[in-house]
């Protein structure tokens, strides 16, 4: 079953969804004002209620002996004039007169009794005007009458000693004006309250939340550091001011030292292994470089010595060569990578990219006969520090990967051009480009695209790698774009000069 109508449970979600995107301080600032503004409203209505039904009991009480008092002394009620008004009645006092269960005379004050005029002004009352007071049950306690266009009454009917019933109404404009008065009171009072507990409640809040925010801080220091490669000093801690374990804020603080103290840990230990890792693959790749150039130098010399062999031998020497080769391509991109990683630093020398480019295209285009090159050059020569072999790889493996991973018959298009103070470097192919799921991946170290690319022919998938490593080690940056039937590799490289 429904808790309650639709209509008002929707301003609750509308208050939940905006205090949702709200923060903390914010949403303890209105809570605190809302309840203040609950609590005003309580006290504010009991006052008015009690003040109500205190006034109402003092017409109450003026009512009690007018009506056991009679008419009034010296000015007897005459035939056609209506019952006389007791005495002492306030100003609006109306007095009316029942038989045969209608009123057949009614009076008022129009002006309230004083020092100097103990009898005031009365006038005579339309009886079409009070002919509600002829359904007052006689002898009932008094009760409020409405009477149109004259307000509210507190009213009470009488048997008088005569045997005439007679009906004696107060107004109660007095008492709802009382009433009025105090509701603005209390509203402009609460108002002005909620205003100051507003203003005082954000700074409390504030001061109180101050360790809350040191501690998010820390954390956000944190995230801005580079956790995901290379030694990190993990130092970034709570103060120990916002550690106390007696208050909620010092209990996260605390908790979040501790989950520091064992990320850094796991680092510390991570970068050990890795370490352990790049240092065995260096020398590993090291000692392999020698057996493998004397593996590729004895076949190469049993393949052409003197004694002719067999075609079947002669294939097998040819294939140890190239495989030979090939390993040892293999374990040259290995020892670069670790040199890199460990940081080794790169030769700083002016370098011609223009000329770079130009002959990497140039051994590019002798690899790849089938494919078409084109080159887009400045009118300029452009140089930026760096490692001239390095840079050069660079070239090399961009062209490489994008004639091994495209079909004969396309085009690569390189460019080079400086942009916003550094060198830009593209490498262009249209080729059946890389799903996109796969591009944050193509810098990894044996990352292959090969379900989305053609292979003609075998890779380490340490080409890519290099590339990043090396544009990284000249403090550059390189990004990949690509969709089908088009894949652009673009590389910046900081601080380039250009030579007419």
């Amino acid at each position: 079953m429904s808790s309650g109508p639709p209509s008002n449970r929707r301003p609750l979600r509308a208050a939940r969804r905006w205090l949702a995107g709200r923060s903390l301080r914010t949403r303890l600032v209105f809570a605190l004002l809302a309840l203040l503004a609950v609590v005003s409203v309580a006290i504010g209505g009991l006052t008015t209620v009690a003040l109500r039904h205190f006034l109402i009991e003092r017409l109450d009480a003026q009512l009690a002996p007018t009506v056991m008092r009679g008419d009034r002394p010296g000015r007897p009620a005459f035939p056609g004039t209506g019952p006389a008004i007791p005495a002492g009645s306030p100003s609006g006092t109306v007095v009316a007169e029942i038989t045969g269960g209608r009123v057949t005379g009614a009076r008022t004050l129009t002006s309230s009794p004083s020092s100097d005029d103990p009898f005031p002004d009365e006038q005579s009352v339309p009886v079409g005007e009070v002919a509600t007071l002829a359904d007052l049950p006689v002898g009932a306690e008094p009760r409020t009458v409405d009477l149109g266009a004259r307000g509210d009454y507190r009213a009470v009917a009488r048997q008088y000693w005569d045997g005439r019933v007679r009906v004696v109404a107060i107004p109660l404009a007095g008492v709802q004006e009382t009433i009025w008065a105090l509701v603005a009171a209390q509203a402009g009072v609460a108002a002005v309250g909620l205003l100051l507990a507003g203003v005082a409640g954000a700074l409390i809040v504030r001061a109180t939340l101050r360790p809350l925010n040191r501690v998010a801080a820390t954390a956000t220091r944190v995230t801005e550091l580079p956790l995901d490669r290379g030694e990190v000093a993990l130092a970034v801690r709570v103060p120990a001011a916002d550690t106390d374990a007696r208050t909620e804020v010092g209990q996260v603080g605390a908790a979040l030292n501790r989950m520091l103290g064992h990320v850094a840990d796991a680092l510390s230990a991570r970068q050990a292994s890795e370490t352990r890792v790049r240092q065995f693959v260096a020398d590993a790749s090291h000692e392999l470089r020698t057996p493998l150039a004397a593996i590729r130098g004895y076949a190469e010399v049993a393949r052409r010595g003197r004694d002719e062999v067999p075609p079947d031998v002669a294939h097998a020497l040819r294939r140890v060569e190239s495989e030979s080769t090939r390993m040892t391509s293999l374990v040259d991109d290995l020892l670069l990578l670790a040199r890199l990683d460990t940081g080794r630093p790169l030769a700083v020398d002016p370098v011609d990219l223009t000329a770079l480019v130009v002959d990497a295209v140039s051994d590019a285009h002798v690899a790849g006969p089938e494919h078409r090159w084109q080159l887009g050059l400045p009118e300029v020569a452009i140089r930026v520090p760096g490692d001239a072999a390095r840079l050069h790889q660079v070239v090399a493996n961009l062209l490489a990967n994008a004639r091994v991973h495209t079909p004969p018959g396309s085009t690569v298009t390189t460019t080079l051009a400086v942009d916003t103070g550094s060198a830009v470097l593209t490498v262009a192919d249209d080729g059946p480009g890389v799903p996109a799921e796969l591009q944050p991946e193509m810098f990894e170290r044996f990352a292959r695209g090969d379900s989305s690319r053609s292979r003609a022919h075998g890779s380490t998938g340490l080409g890519l790698a290099i590339v990043a490593a090396v544009v990284e080690a000249h403090h550059g940056t390189v990004e990949v774009d690509s969709r089908p039937g088009r894949t652009v590799f673009t590389v910046r490289l900081p601080n380039p000069t250009s030579d007419a």
